[in-house]
């Protein structure tokens, strides 16, 4: 096991595991219940991290979660006038898939 990464809280760290597991890569969440003791130990001991199984695959895991932390963001108009920001491919306002 290696470690890969160190997430800002317990979400994102979720995110990113599930987003390399997609791409083969096993991977899992450690000290995902240390927040519970942030105060005690420093903070920068309790945040969750990501760690890979295989050490064969840490290149690889390192790019993937490379291109899920800087994914692009966009900016288009729906069809029904609303403004979508952010990497959303549906409109909240009226469901309409982004146009390709």
């Amino acid at each position: 096991m290696r470690r890969l990464a160190q997430a800002p809280n317990l979400a994102i760290a979720t995110l990113w595991v599930h987003a390399l597991r997609e791409d083969g890569i096993d991977a899992t969440v450690q000290r995902e219940f240390l927040g519970a003791v942030m105060g005690h130990l420093p903070p920068d001991q309790c945040l969750p991290e990501i760690w890979i199984d295989d050490d064969a695959q840490f290149a690889l895991a390192q790019r993937l979660l490379a291109a899920v932390q800087n994914r692009p963001q966009r900016t288009w108009h729906c069809v029904c006038g609303e403004k979508i920001e952010g990497g959303f491919e549906q409109c909240w306002h009226c469901g309409e898939m982004m146009p390709r």
